[in-house]
């Protein structure tokens, strides 16, 4: 393997993370948005508020998204695997 494959590899190995992370942080980052302003429009500063609908969310979102993900690591592995 040489150097420029190596960094090829790593880049697509990257892109990937950040593609199948990509649509769960984005709704963890929309609920946290949403519990922010209503924190800031209720003045109610309750640390709980913040993270238990941002986890319901963002496990929601991975329910949503897990046949998509699955199917995009299927695809990464297999290319992997055919070179």
């Amino acid at each position: 393997m040489t150097p420029g494959m190596a960094v090829d590899l790593s880049r697509d190995a990257l892109l990937v993370a950040l593609v199948l992370a990509g649509p769960i942080m984005a709704i963890g980052m929309i609920v946290g948005l949403g519990i922010s302003i209503f924190q800031a429009v209720t003045q109610l500063q309750e640390q709980t508020l913040t993270f238990v609908p941002k986890i319901v969310g963002m496990g929601i979102a991975t329910a949503f998204f897990l046949p998509w993900l699955v199917m995009r690591m299927i695809e990464y592995t297999r290319q992997m695997w055919m070179g």
